[in-house]
Formats: structure tokens, C-alpha cells, sequence
């Protein structure tokens, strides 16, 4: 069994809970982070840098006899980190796909013309320029409320809108083409708003073959009763009870077997996580978007049920040998609950102490925006630590989780109430 030195590149939830699971790896020797965070600081080698810095990344690599890096958000994998690092050390193994694959979440309109043309389930739609706003507002006319209007490029999870009154939604389109997420709304998705219920399907793919990692349900909305605001998301369950042995069949060949069909089809060098968000209409399962790395805080629960080495899961999926991997998937239920910064998604303060992670026993802490000022940990952005507990039952994991997010306290936070309720009602 070869035995490897792994960076995991970013700083999030996501990150600390990708490298949580490959510590427990057996073939680990070394394990990095840049820039990681408190948390990844309790389990590997942190490294000063920037995600984005290509530079910093390379240096790491060297300086650290690194076999394997694993590339977390999507900002660097649309800026060609993946091809950076593969020219620049042809024999590093990097889980992450190329520039090109990465247009598949870095492009709305890029996604939704590959799955038009591998014939993937999803949304009618049309994109435009502000050259071409009567041509959308006239678009906008033929279609239904609610209006759906996605930025084309990367906005941080907050380029779609969702929008009941057409007057509004010309309003809206003209501030989109007007800056209101920068360049990543210089081309906007006007496309069909989809009824149902949402689930996040997590792949490893090597290009060929694949693994269907544990799927996801997340809660996107600031309030209890999905109120409010739209964040980064406030928390996640896996699994989903509505995402049943037939319906996850129907994702398999409708969708994840296409998708990789696709991507080898073009000749996109693609080795890494899909993220690929559904509708369940009726039964039937749409895509959403495409992204192109683990979703947070889905990444908080899916990893926990893992039952397999990640480790060697990523590296087959680096070097291409994916097809002799099996996953093992745990039959417990994860919960995760997300605390926030006060404020959040909105204004917000931070370097407030953080007190009573260390008196959580029956949970996963893991770090999300959180920095250490002296010896204290304290809190340095909006969406601060992912709690996730694993039981037999999705009463008895939320219950688990909501005692762990009781131990911990920092001033002005909040966390919703609700998680996993809905799913408690199915």
C-alpha cells in the first residue's frame, strides 16, 4: 500500500471535513492544509497562502514532497489551478477537474448547454447579455412565475433569484446586467422554475468511471421554515429519506451515467468531486446545477458516513484507476447544524471568542470561519463552525446535534432551530 503525503488546498467547513476523513487513512504519511484553518490545525500542517495563489500552492507542493493534492472551493478550479499543477509536476497525483471541467459550475450557460446535448433532465432555458435585454424580457413573457434568473459566472452562491412579479424580474435583470454580482452577471439564465424537493448527489469521477458518494438535503435560508434571506447554507442531512433505491436508479442513468458519458465524450480531463443539485419533481429527478467540488455544509455529513478510506478513494480518482474502488456508506443518519455570525448573511462582527468546543463529545466540530487570536479561537466570518452528530435515526442525530451546538457559545451567535424537521415529517 503506497503511503501519501496529501495538501488539501482551502480554508472552510468543506476543507476541514475532507481532511478529518483523510486523517483516519491508513496510507496517510503527511497531511497539509493551505491555508486551512483552527480546525485542520488539530490534524495536519497548516500553510500560509491563498487558495487562489498558484504560486503557493506549487511552492507547498515542493517544499513538502506532496504525492496528492485535493482541491476544496471553486474559485481556484475555475482559474486553472488543476492544469497549473499538473503542468507544472506531471507526475502529482490532483483530485480536481481542469479549467474546462470546471466551466460546468463556472458557466450557468456552459452547464445547461451540455446537459441540452448529453440529454440531461433539466430546466428550459435561454441566456442573454445586456445587449440582448428585450430579447429577455420578452423571454421572461412566454415563461411562468416564478421567474427564475441566474448569473452565468461564480457569485458565491447568491447569483440565482428567484422572483413571483415580472415587473420585478425585468427590474432585477437590468440590475444583473448592470453589475449587481459583477462580471459573473454579464451573462444571465433565464430558465423554468422547477416544483419540488430539492437533494444534493455527491460523485467522484476519474473521466471513465465513477463512485456515487452519500446524497444530501441542505437549508439554504437564514430563518426557520426556510425564511429569509438565502446563505451559504445553515445546515444538511444525509441521507435523504425521499431519495429512496428508485429514485436515486433514475439519478444513476438519467443523469450521473450521461454526465460522465459526456465529460469523456468531450475529452474534458475531469478528476474529481460532481456535485451535481437536484429537483425531485414528482419522482422524477431535474438538474439543477452542476458544481464542480463538495457542497458546505453537505461535506460536514456526507463525510461522517463514509465507511471506506477516502484517502484511496481520491487517489484512484487522481490517477484514473477508479473502477477497482468500492464505497462503503454508512446506515447512519447525519445531521449537521450550522452557527452563524449575528447578522449573517448580511452585516456581521467578528473576533469573538469562541467558548465550549472542546466540551462536545458526542459530535463532529468542524471550523468554518474561525481564526486564532493568541491562544483563544475566535470567530472571523459569517457562517463560523458545522456540528454534525451521527445516530440511527434522524430524530436521534438532530437531537445529538442540537446538544453538541448547545456546549458552544460565542457572542451574537445564531444557528436555526429547524433542521431535518421536514424530513422528520415525511
Amino acid at each position: 500500500m503506497s503511503a501519501y503525503n496529501v495538501l488539501v488546498v482551502g480554508s472552510g467547513g468543506r476543507e476541514h471535513a475532507i481532511a478529518w476523513k483523510i486523517a483516519q487513512s491508513p496510507s496517510l504519511r503527511n497531511l497539509y492544509c493551505l491555508p486551512g484553518n483552527p480546525g485542520t490545525a488539530q490534524i495536519a500542517v497548516n500553510i500560509p497562502g491563498k487558495a487562489t495563489d498558484k504560486e503557493a500552492v506549487a511552492a507547498a507542493v515542493e517544499q513538502n514532497a506532496i504525492d496528492l493534492v485535493v482541491v476544496g472551493p471553486e474559485q481556484p478550479l475555475v482559474e486553472g489551478l488543476v492544469d497549473y499543477l499538473k503542468a507544472k509536476f506531471p507526475k502529482l497525483l490532483v483530485a480536481g477537474p481542469s479549467a474546462e471541467g470546471a466551466q460546468l459550475e463556472g458557466s450557468k450557460e456552459f452547464a445547461k448547454d451540455f446537459m441540452q446535448k448529453y440529454g440531461i433532465p433539466t430546466a428550459r432555458y435561454r441566456a442573454f447579455t445586456g445587449e440582448t435585454l428585450d430579447e429577455a424580457c420578452a423571454f421572461l413573457e412566454e415563461m411562468r412565475p416564478p421567474y427564475v434568473l441566474k448569473a452565468d459566472g461564480l457569485a458565491a452562491g447568491k447569483g440565482v433569484l428567484i422572483i413571483d412579479d415580472i415587473e420585478e424580474a425585468r427590474a432585477e435583470l437590468k440590475e444583473m446586467f448592470g453589475g449587481k454580482f459583477g462580471n459573473a452577471g454579464s451573462k444571465v439564465v433565464i430558465e423554468q422554475y422547477l416544483s419540488g424537493i430539492e437533494v444534493s448527489v455527491f460523485v467522484l469521477t476519474d473521466g471513465t468511471d465513477y463512485l456515487i458518494l452519500p446524497e444530501a438535503k441542505d437549508y439554504k435560508r437564514i430563518g426557520n421554515g426556510d425564511t429569509g434571506l438565502n446563505t451559504g447554507g445553515m445546515g444538511s442531512v444525509s441521507p435523504v429519506p425521499f431519495a429512496d433505491k428508485a429514485f436515486m436508479q433514475k439519478v444513476e442513468e438519467r443523469i450521473i451515467r450521461p454526465t460522465v458519458k459526456g465529460i469523456a465524450a468531450e475529452n474534458i480531463d475531469y478528476k474529481g468531486f460532481i456535485f451535481i443539485g437536484l429537483m425531485n419533481c414528482a419522482g422524477d429527478p431535474y438538474v439543477i446545477e452542476y458544481n464542480v467540488r463538495m457542497g458546505d455544509p453537505e461535506t460536514e455529513s456526507v463525510m461522517t458516513r463514509i465507511d471506506s478510506d477516502l484517502l484511496q478513494h481520491l487517489a484512484a480518482t487522481a490517477g484514473g484507476t477508479l473502477k477497482d474502488e468500492k464505497i462503503e456508506i454508512s446506515g447512519k443518519t447525519a445531521v449537521t447544524v450550522v452557527m452563524v455570525s449575528g447578522g449573517y448573511p448580511e452585516k456581521y462582527k467578528s473576533l469573538y471568542p469562541i467558548s465550549g468546543i472542546g466540551d462536545v463529545k458526542k459530535a463532529q466540530v468542524f471550523h468554518a470561519g474561525t481564526a486564532m487570536s493568541g491562544s483563544e479561537v475566535v470567530t472571523s466570518g459569517g457562517r463560523v463552525l458545522a456540528v454534525t452528530a451521527n445516530a440511527d435515526s434522524i430524530k436521534n442525530a438532530k437531537e445529538a446535534a442540537y446538544k453538541a451546538v448547545g456546549c458552544i457559545s460565542f457572542k451574537d451567535c445564531y444557528n436555526r432551530s429547524d433542521i431535518a424537521d421536514d424530513l422528520l415529517a415525511l
